[in-house]
C-alpha cells in the first residue's frame, strides 16, 4: 500500500479568545483500504496526545478521527475520486479535494473548542479502463483520396485524470490494409487525437471496406487498454470537405436559461455543388451532461438549451461539433465548442447550526449549564451560498436581545462559506432565565438580496452540587431460602440536600446480571424485593451495592452496601455422585472385604445434611459403612456360581421431614484361574487312521477344549508333551489342530500315541492332558487289533513313547528277559531250564502275543468263529461271518463301541483289581494302571458282547477325557473311578520297563 502524505500547515495568529485556526492539506490516493492513516492532527498541530478531545465535524462517511490523538483514518466506505460530488465535473488537470473539519476541546482547561479545517487532495489511481463509444467504429474514405489525407477516429474516454487517462493509440491492420492505412496521434488541448492516414491509392471497385483494430492505452502503471474494430468504408469521390469558419467557438450562458434559448451558431462551408455541398451539423461524441442540456439544429448549426442549467451543478460544457456533407461518400470536419455557465443569484444563503465539542444538539435544542464561563461556545454556525462572486458574499447576525454572539471560527473563510462560533456574552442564570431562542439571520449581496434564518433553542440547566447520602451505609439482613417471588427483603433510604429535580432520587442495584436477576428495588421507594426464590445451596451470602441517583444534570450518586445472608431449609435430597455404581471384585475374596465406595452429598446444612446409608433389599450379602460409604461383602464370591450382584443403596438425611434418594449398585465378580481346561474332543480311547502316503501339512486331528474361567484364564494353548520322538506331528498352539510335520517312512507305521497338554494363560496356569491315537496304515483290516493296541496304550505310562514300528524295542525287551533270567539261575541245570522256558515263551509270543510297537501280521488277533447263536447283526441274519471292514482315512473308532471279548471259560481266570489312589509320584496316566506287573493278554472274539454292555477292558478317562493339574505340577490327578476287569491270562507283551 502506497500512501503519499504531504502536510502543508498554514498557521495564523490566535484570536483574542484563544482559538487557533489553521488550514491543513493532506494528500492520499483514492481507493485506500479501511483504517489507512491519512494524517495526525495532534502531531501536525503540535498538540499533546492527551487531555484533548478530537471530534470530526465534517468529513463523514469517508473519514473518521481518533478522539485522543486526532489521527485521521479512512473508513469502510472507500474514497473514489470519480464519484465524489465535488470532483465529478472538474476540468482536466484540476485537483480533487475532500474537505474536513475537526473540533478540538481542551478537557483540562475547559476552554471553548477550536476548529481545525483542512482539505485532502484525492489523488487519482489507474482504476478505470479507456472505453471507445462503440465496439465497431466506422469511417468513410472516398476512393480518390490522396495519400497523406487524415480522417478523425472516434475518441476513447477514460474516467481517470490526465496522467492515468488516454495516453496513446495503436492501429493494427491486416496484410491487405497495412500498406493503405496508418495512424497519427496528435495532441489536442491536452488530449490525444487519433487520425487515420491514407498511405496508398484506394479502388472501391477492387475492395469497398477494410477492417482494422484500434487500441487505446492509458498512462497508468500498470497500463490499461481496450480495443475496437475500425471499419474503413471506401466511397465514391467527393472532392471537398466542409470547413468551419472558426477552429473553436466560445460562449457564455446564464444559468436558469429557458429551454429553447439559443446559445450560439457554428458555421461551415463546402465548395462542392449539389448534395456534396449541403452540410449537416451534429454534436460529436459528447459525454453527460452535454446531450441532456444542449441540442444543435442539424441544418443551421444553432445550439439551443435542451434542459435546465444550474451553475452550481456544472459550470462549463465542452464538446465537438461535426459538419458533414450529404454526398454519396460524405466528408466531414469538426470544431471545438466551449460554453461557460454564468451565475445568477438564485440561491439563498444556507444557515447550518450544529453541535461543537462537548456540546451536543438534539432536535434543535442545546443544553448548557448555568456555571459555564463567559465565551463558552454553544454551537458552530456555518453560513454558505452556492452562488459565486457578489451573490455569495453573506452577512450573518444574531437577531434579538439575547446573551449570545457570533465569532468567526476561521481566519481564512471562502467567499461562499463562513463559519462562526455561537458563544455566550454574559453569565447565565438558571433561576432568572431557563431558556433562550437564538435566531440567526444571513443575507447575501445579490441584487435583489436573498436571506434565510435558522434558530437554536438553548436550555440553561441547574447546577447539581450535592450527592445523595445513605444512613447507615451498610445494611445486613437474614433471609430464608425458598422464598416467594416478590417477597420483601429490606428497605433502604437516602437523602439529598439539593432541591427540585436535583433532590429527586432514583434507587438502583449495582451488581452483575446474576444479582439483578435475583433482587430488585423500587426506584422511588427503595424497597428491596427478591425477584425469584433463593437457594442457599447455590449461594449462602449475597453482597451488592445500591445507588441513589438524583435527577440533576450531571447526576450525583450515593452508594450503600447490602449483605443478604440466606438461611437453610431442608429442600435438598441426598444425591449420589453417580447415577449408578459398578464395581469389579475378584472372586474368592474373604468375607467383609471392601468391594467399593460410594459418595453421597446433601447440599443442605447442619442436620439437614446428615446422611444415613442402608442396603435395599438387605439380603445379608452386603453392608455399607456410614461415614465412609464403603460397601463390604458378607460372603466370598464364586464367579462360576454367580458373576454379578445388583442391589440399591438408600440415603436418608436428618431433616424434618427427611428426604431420601436411591442409587443402583452392580458388583461384577472378576475371574480367577480356579478351573482347569476340559478336553471335549477327541476321546482318549479313540484313534484316527492316517495314510503312510499323507503329505506334510496334512490334517490329522483337532483337539478341542474349554475352560469355565474367562479372559486370559480361558485362553488355551496346545502343545505336544510326549509321544512324538520322530517329530512327525505338530500342533497349532491356538487352534489345537494336529498336522503332519514331515513325510513318513516304513518304520513310522503302526500306532502313535501323542500326549497333548492343554494349558490356560492364567497366573499360575492350569492344564489338562489328552491322548491322541494315530494309527498309520493304508487301511484298517482288523479294527479289533487297533482297538487292542489303543487299550494297551491306555495302560502305558505317559513317559513311554508309543510311536509306530517296535522292532528295536522288542529286541531290547527280549535281551532284558534273557539277562534277567541268567542272573536268577544258579548253575548249569537251572540255566538249561530257563533256556527251555524262554524258548517256550517266545514261541507263544510269536504265535499269539502282542509286542509293543511292532507291526502285527495279518493273522494276529484274528477273530474266532462266532457261535451260531451269536447276537451280532450279521449272525441274526444267518449270513456267514465276514472279516472286519477297513475304516476310512479319518474315521474315529471308540474302544467301548467296537471292542468285544469272548468271556467263555474265563470264570477261573484271575481278576485284577486296579487301585483307585496312588502316591503323588506316580505319572499322570500311570495312576490308573499297574505299572510294575505284567498285563494279561486279551483274547478277542469277533462277535463278543460290547465291553460297554458288560465289562470294560480299558476304563475310559473322565467325561471330558481330561487329565488335570495346576501350574507346573507333574503329579496330575485323574477323575476316573475304575471298576474291576476280567482278563484271560496270557504271557505279557511289555518287558519289565513297564
Amino acid at each position: 500500500m502506497e500512501l503519499n502524505l504531504q502536510v502543508v500547515l498554514f498557521w495564523v495568529v490566535a484570536l483574542h479568545c484563544g482559538s487557533v485556526n489553521g488550514s491543513i492539506l493532506y494528500r492520499v490516493q483514492e481507493e485506500q483500504p479501511p483504517n489507512t492513516l491519512i494524517g495526525s492532527l495532534a502531531a501536525d498541530q503540535g498538540l499533546p496526545d492527551s487531555g484533548h478531545l478530537y471530534k470530526l465535524e465534517v468529513g463523514t462517511p469517508y473519514l473518521r478521527v481518533d478522539g485522543k490523538t486526532g489521527d485521521i483514518f479512512t473508513t469502510e466506505i472507500p474514497i473514489d475520486r470519480e464519484t465524489l460530488r465535488d470532483c465529478r465535473s472538474l476540468a482536466k488537470g484540476k485537483p480533487c479535494y475532500l474537505e474536513f473539519e475537526v473540533s478540538v476541546t481542551d478537557l483540562i482547561q475547559n476552554q471553548s473548542p477550536r476548529l481545525i479545517e483542512g482539505r485532502i487532495e484525492v489523488q487519482d489511481i489507474n482504476d478505470n479502463t479507456p472505453q471507445f463509444p462503440s465496439s465497431v467504429l466506422t469511417i468513410s474514405v472516398p476512393e480518390n483520396t490522396i495519400m497523406g489525407a487524415l480522417f478523425s477516429i472516434p475518441l476513447a474516454t477514460d474516467r481517470d485524470s490526465e496522467r492515468n487517462g488516454v495516453a496513446d493509440y495503436a492501429l493494427t491492420a491486416g496484410p491487405d490494409a497495412a500498406t493503405l492505412f496508418g495512424l497519427q496521434v496528435a495532441d489536442d488541448r491536452g488530449g490525444k487525437l487519433p487520425q487515420l492516414i491514407v498511405l496508398g491509392n484506394l479502388d472501391r471497385e477492387l475492395k469497398d471496406s477494410y477492417d482494422l483494430t484500434i487500441k487505446a492505452v492509458d498512462g497508468g502503471n500498470p497500463q490499461r487498454y481496450s480495443s475496437a474494430l475500425l471499419r474503413v468504408v471506401v466511397t465514391d469521390a467527393n472532392d471537398n470537405s466542409p470547413k468551419f469558419e472558426k477552429s473553436s467557438y466560445d460562449a457564455e450562458l446564464s444559468e436558469n436559461s429557458p429551454v429553447g434559448h439559443s446559445v450560439l451558431q457554428v458555421k461551415a462551408n463546402d465548395s462542392d455543388m449539389g448534395p456534396n455541398g449541403e452540410i449537416e451539423y451534429t454534436i460529436h461524441q459528447a459525454v453527460d451532461p452535454v446531450p441532456k442540456l444542449l441540442r444543435i439544429d442539424r441544418s443551421t448549426g444553432i445550439i439551443y438549451v435542451k434542459g435546465p442549467l444550474d451553475r452550481e451543478e456544472i459550470s462549463s460544457l465542452s464538446f465537438y461539433v461535426v459538419a458533414r456533407d450529404k454526398g454519396p461518400q460524405p466528408k466531414s470536419s469538426k470544431t471545438f465548442v466551449t460554453i461557460e455557465v454564468t451565475d445568477q443569484n438564485d440561491n439563498a444563503p444556507a444557515v447550518e447550526i450544529r453541535g461543537i465539542g462537548l456540546v451536543t444538539h438534539s432536535e434543535g435544542v442545546a443544553n448548557i449549564s448555568e456555571d459555564m464561563p463567559v465565551g463558552t461556545a454553544v454551537a458552530l454556525v456555518q453560513v454558505s451560498d452556492k452562488d459565486e462572486g457578489e451573490n455569495a458574499v453573506v452577512t450573518c447576525v444574531v437577531a434579538g436581545d439575547v446573551p449570545f454572539q457570533l465569532r468567526p471560527a476561521s481566519d481564512s473563510p471562502t467567499d461562499n462559506r463562513r463559519k462562526y462560533f455561537l458563544q455566550t456574552t454574559t453569565p447565565l442564570d438558571f433561576e432568572r432565565v431557563r431558556e433562550y431562542r437564538v435566531e440567526i439571520v444571513a443575507v447575501d449581496s445579490g441584487n435583489p438580496a436573498l436571506s434565510s434564518t435558522n434558530s437554536l433553542k438553548v436550555q440553561v440547566t441547574d447546577v447539581n452540587d450535592n450527592s445523595p447520602i445513605f444512613s447507615p451505609t451498610l445494611f445486613e439482613v437474614d433471609f430464608a431460602e425458598e422464598n416467594q417471588p416478590g417477597e420483601r427483603v429490606l428497605d433502604v433510604t437516602a437523602t439529598d440536600a439539593d432541591s427540585g429535580t436535583n433532590a429527586q432520587l432514583l434507587y438502583n442495584i449495582v451488581a452483575d446480571s446474576t444479582i439483578r436477576g435475583l433482587f430488585e428495588i423500587d426506584p422511588n421507594s427503595g424497597e428491596v424485593r427478591a425477584r425469584s426464590p433463593l437457594d442457599r445451596e447455590h449461594k449462602e451470602l449475597y453482597e451488592f451495592w445500591i445507588t441513589a441517583a438524583d435527577k440533576g444534570s450531571p447526576s450525583h450518586k450515593g452508594t450503600a452496601t447490602v449483605v443478604v445472608k440466606v438461611l437453610d431449609r431442608n429442600d435438598n435430597e441426598p444425591k449420589f455422585m453417580l447415577s449408578g455404581y459398578s464395581f469389579s471384585v475378584l472372586e474368592n475374596m474373604p468375607p467383609l472385604s471392601p468391594v467399593g465406595m460410594v459418595t453421597v452429598q446433601d447440599m443442605d446444612k447442619g442436620e439437614n445434611a446428615r446422611v444415613h446409608l442402608s442396603v435395599e433389599p438387605d439380603g445379608g450379602k452386603f453392608v455399607v459403612q456410614n461415614g465412609t460409604g464403603t460397601i463390604l461383602s458378607s460372603i466370598s464370591f464364586d464367579r462360576e456360581k454367580e458373576s454379578s450382584y445388583t442391589f440399591r443403596l438408600k440415603a436418608v438425611d436428618g431433616g424434618e421431614p427427611p428426604k431420601s434418594s436411591y442409587v443402583g449398585v452392580t458388583i461384577n465378580v472378576l475371574d480367577e484361574n480356579d478351573n482347569d481346561p476340559v478336553i471335549t474332543k477327541p476321546s482318549n480311547s479313540s484313534f484316527r487312521r492316517l495314510s503312510p502316503l499323507a503329505s506334510p501339512d496334512s490334517h490329522v486331528e483337532v483337539v478341542e477344549a474349554e475352560d469355565l474361567d474367562s479372559g486370559p484364564n480361558a485362553e488355551l494353548v496346545f502343545n505336544i508333551a510326549g509321544g512324538n520322538p520322530y517329530q512327525l506331528f505338530r500342533i497349532s498352539p491356538t487352534t489345537g489342530e494336529i498336522t503332519l510335520a514331515k513325510e513318513m517312512t516304513r518304520k513310522h507305521g503302526g500306532l502313535h500315541r501323542l500326549v497333548v497338554r492343554v494349558s490356560d494363560r492364567g497366573k499360575p496356569p492350569r492344564h489338562a492332558t489328552a491322548l491322541v491315537h494315530i494309527y498309520v496304515n493304508e487301511t484298517i483290516s482288523n479294527v479289533s487289533l487297533v482297538e487292542a493296541l489303543v487299550g494297551h496304550s491306555l495302560y502305558t505310562p505317559l513317559d513311554r513313547d508309543i510311536a509306530g514300528d517296535p522292532d528295536s524295542g522288542f529286541a531290547a525287551h527280549r535281551s532284558n528277559i534273557l539277562f534277567g533270567s541268567l542272573a536268577g539261575v544258579a548253575g548249569v541245570v537251572m540255566l538249561i531250564l530257563v533256556v527251555v522256558f524262554i524258548r517256550h515263551r517266545l514261541q507263544r509270543e510269536t504265535k499269539s502275543g502282542y509286542q509293543a510297537g511292532k507291526k502285527e501280521t495279518k493273522d494276529l488277533y484274528a477273530p474266532k468263529q462266532a457261535p451260531k447263536n451269536a447276537k451280532g447283526k450279521r449272525g441274526r441274519k444267518g449270513k456267514p461271518q465276514k472279516s472286519p471292514k477297513a475304516l476310512g482315512e479319518n474315521e474315529e473308532v471308540g474302544i467301548q463301541k467296537s471292542l468285544k471279548f469272548n468271556l467263555d471259560g474265563v470264570n477261573d481266570s484271575p481278576r485284577i483289581h486296579l487301585p483307585l489312589t496312588y502316591s503323588p509320584g506316580s505319572p499322570d496316566i500311570g495312576r490308573h494302571y499297574r505299572s510294575n506287573s505284567p498285563l494279561p493278554s486279551i483274547q478277542l472274539q469277533a462277535q463278543s458282547p460290547s465291553a460297554s454292555q458288560k465289562h470294560q477292558a480299558v476304563q475310559d478317562l473322565p467325561a471330558a477325557n481330561t487329565f488335570v493339574g495346576t501350574g507346573g505340577d507333574d503329579n496330575s490327578t485323574g477323575s476316573d473311578q475304575y471298576s474291576d476287569y476280567s482278563y484271560k491270562t496270557s504271557q505279557p507283551k511289555y518287558n519289565n520297563k513297564q
